[in-house]
């Protein structure tokens, strides 16, 4: 059986190409033509991944995501959206999702996030893997090209927290307590020396860089080569 996806998107030409690509990608789209109507779908429903447009006639995208996340659902969510600052980037993650691509997009760089949400989506082995990087979580060991990799306590954590959420943007707040704790109040120098050490060890000496910033937002761990123009080192 394919994963199940859903599609919230008012624009009928853009709704029929996304489910034709999906399903040539061998996935299994759900069209909803607005947030009332994919709220109910996705409440109803089991799927492994909601690409949702933020612009949607009625309940916009930003309400949709929140109240689906106030109803407990977590299903990992997609943002399409035409706003790309930082605020309104902040605020749809504030809101409830997991990822976003900024229109006009490429289908093969929102097909690459969407699969990269479902894997999310799996449960939990104790390997975790992003292109040649290899973490293993039972003997806290690290690789990259068969090379091993020593880490401390806290790069590990830190990279840890990074694979999971392989292909995603990984907010500074997630990280610090990820590392640290909720209950610390860690000024953000101190995830950017760590983040720097991490970088040192996972990256220098490779074909390309794996770790990226996001201005403003957080880093995001890459597979693969990232596109041009997403995000800078």
């Amino acid at each position: 059986m394919y994963p199940k996806i859903l599609i919230v998107e008012d624009d009928p030409e853009m709704a029929e190409v996304l489910q034709h690509g999906f399903e040539q990608e061998q996935l299994a789209p759900t069209i909803a033509g607005d947030g009332e109507t994919g709220l109910r779908l996705a409440q109803q429903g089991t799927y492994q991944t909601i690409v949702l447009d933020v612009m949607l006639p009625g309940m916009d995208g930003f309400d949709f995501a929140r109240s689906l996340r106030q109803a407990g659902n977590r299903t990992p969510i997609l943002l399409l959206t035409a706003r790309d600052s930082v605020s309104d980037v902040v605020y749809g993650f504030d809101c409830g999702a997991e990822d976003y691509v900024v229109k006009p997009f490429s289908f093969l760089e929102l097909s690459a996030r969407v699969r990269s949400l479902i894997r999310r989506n799996q449960p939990e082995t104790n390997f975790l893997r992003a292109g040649d990087l290899v973490l293993n979580t039972a003997s806290r060991s690290t690789s990259r090209a068969g090379k091993s990799i020593a880490l401390t306590r806290g790069e590990f954590q830190l990279l840890e927290t990074l694979m999971r959420h392989a292909g995603l943007v990984v907010r500074r707040r997630q990280l610090i307590d990820a590392v640290w704790g909720h209950e610390f109040q860690v000024d953000d120098n101190n995830l950017d020396v760590m983040m720097s050490a991490l970088r040192n060890r996972i990256d220098r000496g490779f074909t390309y860089t794996m770790i990226r910033t996001v201005r403003g937002v957080g880093y995001r761990l890459e597979a693969e080569p990232p596109q041009a123009g997403w995000a800078t080192r």
